[in-house]
């Protein structure tokens, strides 16, 4: 990993084939695997493998070079593994205004952001570089290596994320006081890592091209990522499998013992072929969502079904209250809150105007990029993610775009929920089998279906820099599919039986581990570390600006914000 960055902006780097001859030999490589080669058209309509190799023969980069970033929680602990108490650190500025660095549900969930990078190496220095600069301002405090929280109070001792004294910042902190009312508060401290990717914007005319579609180019690109977006909601069983982490929680999260998990040892709940407790009905796949039906048909359909949501009341949460006693313990007692609310695997995003709902900033330029929400923290990486991940989910997602996307109707819908719940479940069993459309399969035959056509993808990537880096994350991946010992799931699982360790030890070896790791490394050079500062100071500033614009009441400006219900 190059030591350090020249700058934060994601700025689009030119790439090229080495040669023409390249190009032609990923075509005959095509052809090699009994594909056919297209020139555009309207049978390009159908079929993967003929729109990959139309496209690598109409344009010679435009898979290669799509923007990528990362938000990675991690809750801040003591030194004894417990939940810090102690306010956001001061040295991190604003988490209502700093932009690399965070909070999310609590005051203790830390989450960092890093701007959209053409490549994985750089993301994925950034998100170090975070880490090392946060890591410097923690005073006796580190940060829990894995998805499922550390050591945890009750519901009263988790303390809610502060923004501030503006009605936005006020906003914010109801809104995850009405997710502790409905979710609990324990739910809301389990982390994960959100990966966040767009194609390249020279890929959008070439990809009209070749399918000899004449389109307002907005509408064609929302079309095409909703048919990512239901693709990934297909196969997305496949991330849990290969990227989960988390098939054991500490006996201090409460509900294990009645989850019907096993118990390990005197601390420590799991599930013995599990992958991610974090995406199961335990975590965030819980029974208040699953009965929100949200459409990925067509955008319309995607804004009208969720701004439905938020404008419909629901009686269990209006028994709740909204405004008690001059406080107010949600924004609303509507099926969501807000759009945040509702969790999915991946959604459609665009980054909205100061003020704008995500639905507005949708209707008004379409969808701009997709995130991805079902990664686990790897436990195993300081950062919590590597580049053969980000690698390989950029590949995978690029074939969710490129591969046939029929509609999803409700009894699709089901099976897909069905596939993601058991594969976070019971994704290591033998026994386990998927459905797909109403027949089982194992997921050893589908992943490597799968694999297969997310290898093709990777290896045009790759032609661009003569390099492997793609092509050898996919391989990697079949060999956890071929080997299910070697999941990261079932290394945790390993990990906890030979070292009869607990859960917590387990989590809080790691947590110390990975800050002598980036206490040991190479400092920070001083031009990164004024980044950090300088944005935690402007964070402040921009804070208390915000606070002294504020001229009408909280009560009136949540009233002009749900208008529209």
């Amino acid at each position: 990993m190059p030591a350090a960055m020249s700058a934060m902006q994601g700025c689009v780097h030119t790439c090229e084939y080495q040669t023409d001859a390249d190009a032609a030999l990923m075509v005959k490589q095509h052809a090699s695997r009994g594909w056919r080669t297209y020139s555009k058209g309207q049978e390009l309509k159908q079929g993967f493998e003929r729109r990959l190799a139309a496209i690598a023969a109409e344009s010679k980069t435009v898979l290669s070079g799509g923007l990528k970033g990362v938000e990675k929680e991690s809750l801040r602990v003591t030194r004894q593994g417990t939940l810090s108490e102690k306010p956001h650190p001061a040295g991190l500025g604003s988490a209502l205004t700093n932009r690399y660095i965070t909070t999310d549900f609590s005051e203790a969930l830390l989450e960092f952001v890093t701007p959209a990078f053409p490549s994985t190496w750089e993301a994925l220095q950034c998100l170090c570089d975070i880490h090392q600069f946060t890591q410097a301002q923690l005073s006796e405090e580190l940060l829990w290596s894995e998805s499922m929280p550390c050591r945890i109070p009750d519901e009263a001792g988790i303390p809610l994320a502060r923004y501030g004294s503006s009605n936005v910042g006020r906003m914010k902190t109801i809104y995850r006081r009405g997710l502790g009312y409905r979710y609990g508060r324990q739910m809301q401290v389990i982390a994960g890592v959100h990966f966040n990717y767009s194609l390249p914007e020279s890929f959008w005319p070439v990809y009209q091209q070749v399918l000899g579609v004449d389109r307002a180019t907005k509408d064609f690109r929302s079309d095409h990522y909703l048919g990512l977006i239901r693709n990934f909601r297909r196969m997305g069983w496949l991330v849990l499998y290969l990227f989960g982490a988390s098939p054991a929680l500490c006996r201090s999260f409460a509900g294990s013992a009645d989850a019907g998990l096993q118990q390990l040892n005197a601390d420590t709940y799991f599930e013995p072929h599990g992958t991610s407790l974090r995406m199961s009905d335990l975590g965030y796949n819980n029974q208040n969502q699953s009965r929100i039906r949200i459409s990925l048909n067509s955008l319309d359909e995607y804004v009208r079904d969720l701004s439905k949501a938020i404008c419909t009341v629901e009686p269990m949460y209006e028994a709740i209250g909204v405004k008690v006693d001059g406080e107010y313990r949600q924004l609303n007692a509507n099926l969501l809150q807000i759009e945040n609310e509702f969790y999915s695997p991946v959604r459609p995003k665009r980054v909205a105007a100061s003020g704008e709902q995500p639905t507005a900033a949708l209707r008004r330029d379409g969808i701009e990029y997709v995130e991805i929400r079902s990664l686990d923290i790897n436990p195993f990486d300081p950062a919590g993610i590597n580049q053969n991940t980000m690698r390989f989910v950029e590949a995978f997602l690029i074939y969710c775009l490129l591969e046939d996307c029929p509609k999803i109707d409700n009894a699709e819908l089901d099976e897909i929920g069905n596939n993601h719940t058991g594969t976070a479940k019971h994704g290591r069993d033998d026994a386990f089998r998927l459905q797909r459309r109403g027949k089982p399969t194992t997921v050893k035959e589908w992943a490597s279906e799968i694999l297969t056509n997310v290898l093709a993808v990777a290896e045009t990537i790759d032609i661009v820099d003569a390099r492997d880096g793609y092509a050898d994350s996919v391989r990697l991946m079949q060999q956890l599919v071929d080997d299910p010992e070697a999941t990261p799931s079932a290394r945790v699982l390993a990990d906890l039986e030979q070292t009869q360790r607990s859960f917590f030890e387990f989590g809080q070896t790691l947590a110390q581990c990975h800050s002598d790791y980036f206490a040991s490394i190479a400092p920070l050079e001083d031009e990164r570390v004024e980044v950090f500062r300088q944005e935690a100071t402007g964070s402040l500033r921009r804070q208390q600006e915000i606070e002294a614009a504020d001229d009408i009441s909280l009560d009136e400006y949540l009233r002009r914000y749900f208008a529209n219900c």
